[in-house]
Formats: C-alpha cells, structure tokens, sequence
C-alpha cells in the first residue's frame, strides 16, 4: 500500500498556489457597519449606512422617513449584509420603524 503524505503549498503549480492564497484572503471577514441592536447608533452614523447601503428595489417615495429607514435596515438584515440593523429600541417605540422593518425583512427575504 503506498504511504499518502499531505501535500505542500510549495508543491502546487504556480496557478493553484496563487488561487490558494486568494481564497485564503477572501476569507476574511468584513467588519461590520451597523452596530448591534441593543447599542444606540447615532443619528448621523445611521443615515451614513443607509446611503452606503443598496437602494431598495421598490420605490418608498411618499412614505415617511420612518418607514424608509426600517425598511432599509430590514431589506439588508434579510440579505446578512453589513448593513444589517434591527433597532431594537426603534422597534419597540416607534410603529412606522417597525411596520417598515418588517416589510423590508420579508420582501427581500430568499423565498
């Protein structure tokens, strides 16, 4: 039976070794944007994010500020980008948020 030895990056071809190293780096993790729930955000810092993140797919011209705001944080919490936020202090007080919030998480959530 023939002995089975690990194999060493120095022994892979130049292309497999260079798309070795580029997996290895995309496997880094991207910090962050949105703070987590349970720790205030700022004002500024929120808008910020918000326009960072994709444009919504449907048009929310004639809703309140609101409802823009939560269903942008919920769109982009359904898709785990870094520009996911559930307030949850938001969530609690404040209905247009929250109706907003739930209906951005459900639209853009993978059927």
């Amino acid at each position: 039976m023939e002995e089975i030895r690990p194999m060493k990056l120095a022994n892979l071809n130049p292309a497999a070794a260079a798309l070795a190293a580029a997996f290895l780096l995309a496997s880094c993790a991207v910090a962050p944007t949105a703070p987590p729930p349970n720790q205030p955000e700022t004002a500024q810092a929120a808008a910020k994010r918000r326009a960072e993140a994709p444009r919504p797919t449907y048009n929310l011209t004639g809703y309140p500020p609101a409802v823009r705001e939560g269903y942008i944080d919920g769109c982009e919490s359904a898709k785990h980008s870094q520009y996911a936020r559930k307030d949850a202090a938001r969530m609690s007080s404040d209905g247009q948020y929250s109706m907003g919030w739930n209906d951005g998480f459900s639209m853009c959530a993978k059927k």
